[in-house]
């Protein structure tokens, strides 16, 4: 094999990234020596030294690499000297000469290979000696005007080459030297990168330096590759500052655009409110326009009429005078027709008479003028008055109209936003619609689960009368669960964290015991019962589990605990079951359960003593009057719930008959009537009811921190009734405080109790919370 199928051998491989150098030096062990030649020389693997490392941003001149040369000749002379001893006494110690492994370099004189040195075997002869590797390779291997390393050469390599060959003792080393190395390396820094590539270039130097044909043309490659890494780390060194300032241009219009933002939304919210009074302007303007028309368009009817009427004086006018003036002429001429006797009258008594009758009669013409200059527009009395009680009964009626207008455009606007919010809700319930039947899926018949419940069709009938069908998926899941815990036989303990509750902290296995649903409900009751005649109240979970240990031992405590926290779990739609699991669990004070139970024990009283008769009968009126006299603060409408969850229907009487006992009875399995119930859920209802007033009247959100002089006054105004004590009570359930450390009112140190709206609204859920009063603003029923 010539030279340039050992150089294409050795570097099949593209060249790795050269990361970032870091300062260590080692030395890798070399091959061994192989005498092939008089001119042969020891191999070995030069180490660039840590101190000559450029520093990142330094350019590289012609000086520096001859200076960097000559220290790395020197250090390689120092390494060959050490390599070889290493080789002779590696030499001297094997019994039998270990042939040069594929990958260690051979070396010859430097002539000139001739022509017909390959022997039949297909190997080459080089100073005499023959090579031993690989000796199944033919003489079809060698190059002939081929490039090395091609993908054409790396092709006809790959498939003439047996199977069976095995990798180059040199390539072995160079590998074993780059993992030592690379696993020396602390990645954990900055300069990772810069560490990484350093093992790299020593492995490259190592052989530059062992193929003396190559050195020229590698050192050349290398010197390109560390100029470009120089340049590199110069344009990155100048582009960090300009980083950094667009880091800091880009948050500073970040923050300039959110404040544009805030400025555009006030002023955006300002144009709309400004915008909302110029539409009520213009809607003002309009009805004052449309009134203003009506009364123009009225005042020119009135003129009209005005007109025509001094029209019609006018010729009226001039009619009388035409009359007048032919009646004097009338007279004249009447005068002038007389018989002859009446001229034997005086002249001059004639003359003054007319003389007379002319000045009456421009008298009385000046008198005429006057009267129709004065009174020409004056009406007579009675059509006056009739005008004027026209007039009012149009006023009158022009009022109520203007009212009926008014009532009617306020209904309209109520209409119109009446009519906007349904579209709202008809396109919100149209969405919802589709969505719904998009993702909906049918309704499931229940009819199929009777066959899987214990019990059968009766049974089933039983548990899904009167319930809807998350319900029934509840009662589904807790008969399904039951057969689950009947088929274990064991329960895994849950340890001994600060998580797990005092009375389950056991590490092992625990036995299940199995019992029945009854069991449980009657332990539970028995339990309750113990727990309100106890003396020394200690914490539930310990009472519980003490309870435990007197009924059944110390050693089955710990099973009963585990079997009992499994079915109270699960069975949460039972009433017994559900509510010792919250108190159990710290989700529910106990007052609340017992305050209920009080609460039913009162009320039985209360119908027993209206029994007269102790006939266990009562009427509805009765009934009722025994209802809102326990439950004076509870409305009509409730009270009514409470009638027909007992059993009175509208078409009952009020003479109708009651067995009020069967209004308190249980099943076997602890669960209520429905009367019980609803009883339950008023007063959950009438607890939210509460609350949710209290947090009006603080109006603060759930995630700020209010005081306790400001919960006080709050409390005090949604329920003046509240007396000292149960104030004080409902103070230290919504700020958790001991009855010790609970302040009295108007002190300094009430201001600093704080806590979370939030956390005291939870801290009065779990509590037992009532209504002591009506507000002063509502009165009771």
């Amino acid at each position: 094999m010539g030279c340039w199928d050992l150089v294409a051998m050795v570097t099949d491989c593209t060249l790795p990234e050269l990361p970032r150098p870091r300062v260590r030096a080692a030395r890798l062990p070399g091959c061994p020596r192989v005498m092939d030649s008089p001119n042969s020389q020891p191999l070995n693997f030069p180490t660039t030294s840590r101190a000559h490392l450029r520093p990142l941003g330094v350019s590289i001149d012609d000086s520096l690499f001859t200076e960097t040369k000559n220290t790395q000749k020197r250090k390689l002379s120092q390494k060959r000297k050490t390599l070889l001893g290493e080789a002779e006494s590696t030499a001297h110690g094997n019994t039998a000469f270990q042939p040069p492994a594929y990958g260690c370099l051979i070396t010859r004189p430097r002539k000139q290979r001739m022509p017909g040195k390959q022997n039949r075997s297909g190997s080459f002869s080089i100073g005499g000696h023959l090579s031993p590797w690989p000796r199944y390779i033919s003489d079809q291997t060698i190059l002939h005007n081929r490039k090395p390393c091609s993908d054409d050469y790396r092709k006809r390599a790959g498939l003439q080459q047996p199977l069976g060959t095995t990798k180059p003792r040199y390539l072995e080393q160079l590998e074993n030297y780059l993992r030592k190395e690379l696993l020396l390396l602390d990645l954990s820094t900055d300069s990772a990168q810069e560490l990484r590539l350093q093992p790299y270039r020593e492995i490259f130097e190592f052989f530059i330096e062992d193929f003396k044909t190559y050195k020229p043309l590698l050192s050349s490659i290398k010197n390109a590759y560390e100029v470009m890494l120089a340049h590199q780390r110069e344009k990155i060194r100048a582009l960090e500052p300009l980083k950094a300032k667009l880091i800091t241009v880009n948050e500073n219009c970040n923050e300039r655009i959110l404040v544009m933002r805030a400025e555009e939304r006030d002023e955006i919210s300002m144009l709309k409110k400004e915008k909302m009074n110029l539409l009520k302007l213009i809607d003002k303007k309009n009805e004052e326009k449309i009134s203003l028309q009506t009364e123009v368009t009225k005042l020119r009817k009135n003129l009209a009429e005005e007109y025509l009427h001094y029209l019609s004086e006018r010729d009226a006018r001039k009619i009388l005078i035409a009359d007048l003036n032919e009646l004097r002429y009338q007279r004249e001429d009447m005068s002038l027709a007389q018989s002859p006797g009446v001229w034997g009258e005086d002249p001059v008594k004639l003359t003054v008479a007319l003389k007379m009758a002319r000045q009456d009669l421009t008298r009385t013409q000046m008198e005429l003028n006057t009267m129709k200059a004065n009174f020409g527009d004056v009406v007579p009395r009675r059509d006056f008055e009739m005008q004027e009680k026209t007039l009012k009964e149009l006023q009158e009626q022009l009022e109520s109209l203007r009212d009926d207008y008014e009532e009617v455009r306020k209904e309209h606007e109520m209409l119109l936003q009446l009519h906007m919010s349904t579209l709202k809700e008809r396109d919100q319930f149209y969405s919802e619609l589709q969505e719904i039947q998009r993702t909906s899926t049918p309704r499931p018949d229940w009819s199929k689960c009777e066959d899987m419940v214990a019990g059968g069709r009766d049974r089933w009938h039983v548990l899904a009368e009167g319930k809807n069908s998350d319900q029934l998926v509840d009662v589904l899941l807790e008969e399904i669960g039951e057969g689950l815990l009947r088929e274990k036989d064991f329960f895994p303990g849950l340890g001994y964290g600060e998580s797990i509750p005092p009375f389950l902290r056991f590490d092992g296995i625990v036995e299940n015991k199995k019992p029945t649903k009854k069991e449980v409900v009657k332990l539970l009751k028995d339990a309750w019962k113990e727990r309100i005649t106890e003396e020394q109240k200690e914490k539930f979970p310990d009472f519980f589990f003490s309870f435990l240990e007197r009924h059944f031992g110390p050693g089955d405590a710990m099973a009963w605990a585990y079997t009992i926290f499994e079915y109270i779990k699960l069975f949460h739609t039972n009433e017994v079951m559900s509510q010792f699991y919250a108190v159990l669990m710290g989700k529910r004070k106990e007052s609340v359960y017992i305050k209920q139970k009080q609460t039913i024990a009162q009320l039985l009283k209360e119908m027993t003593n209206v029994d007269s008769q102790n006939e266990g009968l009562l009427t509805m009126e009765q009934l009722s009057t025994v209802l809102k006299s326990t439950f004076p603060l509870k409305k009509d409408e409730r009270i009514q719930e409470l009638m027909e969850a007992g059993g009175w229907h509208p078409s009952s009487s009020n003479a109708d008959l009651l067995d009020y006992r069967l209004l308190f009875m249980e099943d076997e399995e602890g669960q209520s009537v429905p009367f019980v119930q609803k009883l339950w859920e008023q007063y959950v209802v009438e607890k939210d009811e509460y609350l949710n007033e209290l947090k009006q009247e603080l109006g603060l959100e759930l995630n700020e921190e209010v005081t306790l002089p400001k919960v006080r006054e709050a409390l005090m105004n949604i329920d003046p009734n509240l007396d000292k004590q149960t104030l004080n009570h409902y103070l230290r359930q919504a700020f958790q405080l001991p009855m010790t450390e609970m302040p009295e009112e108007d002190e300094e140190r009430e201001e600093g109790i704080v806590t979370q709206l939030q956390t005291a609204l939870e801290q009065l859920q779990m509590s037992d919370i009532r209504r002591m009063g009506p507000r002063e603003q509502e009165p009771a029923s």
